[in-house]
């Protein structure tokens, strides 16, 4: 890829590390995308790759969704921001609630560290109490008080450098999928501000939810009158139209929504029980704000996004599940065939392989996974023309684009490539 070779090295003189975004980088360098088209994208050098990355998950329609496009360029014919309110914002939060009616009221702001970040506000000022637990694996965006890893004590120890302890010593990590700890936790703790979760994990590989664990949860939180916060900015409208809170049935207090929402434009939500909502500013004393929320661009495109979803909803979910069971159930056979050591975790559209003997069910166990394994795999896959996230701490996703020949050409590169990480 002697194209995106170049493009990196002149990256990284005004770049850092030549990304912007520390995930996008693998060795010996990322290529560079050109163009995208349903469910393929094009590298400078000129090659083509099935996409299973997706933008992270964002594109769930698949790229360039034309009914997506064609509302972003109707609205770039009259304006890009204003810097005042429109009737568009209106239009997407009813969309938004329609489909999620935990969220009674709604702010719309650009990206998931946003959302969740006042989502942790709003619980603390709703509260009037300082602590937050937060499962240990889960990502919540890269601001100070979630880039936190578990501590010897109650307080969590920063994973960046440039995080002083003042912002970690109030967010408790509690192993994921472990009610007995969280009841402890709760049980001992009067200042706890919020609970926050992704419902399934999409940032440690896959990791899915074990049995009654999210209703134990809803439980807890409920009995101890702590407001529980779904950071839904992966599975919001991608295991469901309702999200993970429709698809197990529960009501969380907050929930922040993202990626697919919008189909790959850049626009967030944070929502919840009016009482909570309401401490928002300028009507209440917890201060967000920013220039481009609800920007006319993206809400077009939540707007298209969610009006599609919700007209072929009983042909996408049950279309992209198929395809990724069918896939799991695939790569479970080729590993197994090659005699290696793996798991496949996948739920809806989703789905991980890990080289490791032992389930994975939490942070610990899909550390002890063969990362360097998953690497190679990965080279493999992107060598057939498969392109998956390039870290075993990602997940893949399908999107309504992804076609039956896209299926079959993919069952064939991952057989292939493990045979070629056997060897």
């Amino acid at each position: 890829m002697p194209k995106s070779k170049s493009l990196f090295n002149s990256a990284k003189k005004v770049i850092p590390s030549g990304v912007n975004s520390p995930v996008r980088f693998f060795e010996p360098y990322p290529f560079f995308v050109k163009k995208a088209q349903g469910s393929q994208i094009w590298d400078e050098d000129g090659h083509k790759y099935i996409d299973y990355c997706t933008g992270y998950g964002a594109m769930i329609l698949g790229h360039k969704h034309p009914e997506v496009i064609s509302a972003v360029q109707e609205q770039l014919s009259i304006g890009t921001l204003y810097g005042a309110p429109t009737a568009l914002e209106i239009e997407l939060a009813e969309l938004i609630q329609k489909s999620y009616p935990s969220m009674q009221k709604i702010r719309l702001v650009n990206t998931g560290s946003e959302a969740t970040m006042t989502a942790i506000r709003l619980a603390r000022g709703f509260t009037k109490k300082k602590k937050i637990i937060k499962f240990e694996g889960c990502y919540h965006g890269a601001h100070e008080s979630m880039l936190v890893r578990a501590g010897s004590g109650s307080a969590g120890i920063a994973v960046s450098d440039g995080i002083p302890n003042d912002f970690t010593k109030n967010t408790i990590v509690v192993q994921y999928n472990n009610s007995e700890q969280l009841d402890r936790v709760i049980s001992k703790n009067k200042d706890i501000a919020g609970v926050i979760v992704e419902p399934v994990l999409g940032n440690m590989g896959l990791i899915l939810p074990q049995k009654n664990f999210l209703k134990d949860m809803r439980k807890m939180t409920k009995q101890a009158d702590i407001p529980l916060i779904f950071d839904e900015i992966i599975t919001g409208f991608r295991m469901s139209l309702g999200g993970a809170q429709e698809y197990f049935g529960i009501k969380p207090d907050l929930t922040t929504l993202g990626k697919s929402l919008s189909n790959g434009f850049v626009i967030s939500a944070i929502g919840g029980r009016k009482e909570i909502m309401d401490q928002l500013a300028p009507g209440g004393k917890v201060y967000e704000a920013s220039t481009f929320a609800g920007n006319p661009i993206s809400v077009a495109a939540g707007i298209a996004s969610i009006r599609t979803m919700s007209t072929l909803k009983n042909k996408i979910y049950p279309k992209i599940a198929k395809q990724c069971l069918t896939l799991a159930k695939s790569i479970h056979e080729s590993a197994t065939k090659y005699g290696i050591s793996h798991q496949v975790n996948a739920i809806e559209s989703m789905f991980q392989i890990f080289f490791t003997d032992k389930p994975v069910t939490d942070y610990a166990s899909s550390k002890r996974a063969d990362g360097k394994k998953f690497q190679k795999l990965f080279h493999h896959l992107l060598k057939q023309g498969v392109f998956v996230a390039p870290s075993q701490f990602e997940t893949g996703f399908f999107s309504y684009a992804h076609t039956q020949s896209d299926l079959e050409a993919t069952m064939h590169a991952y057989d292939n490539s493990l045979r070629q990480v056997r060897q």
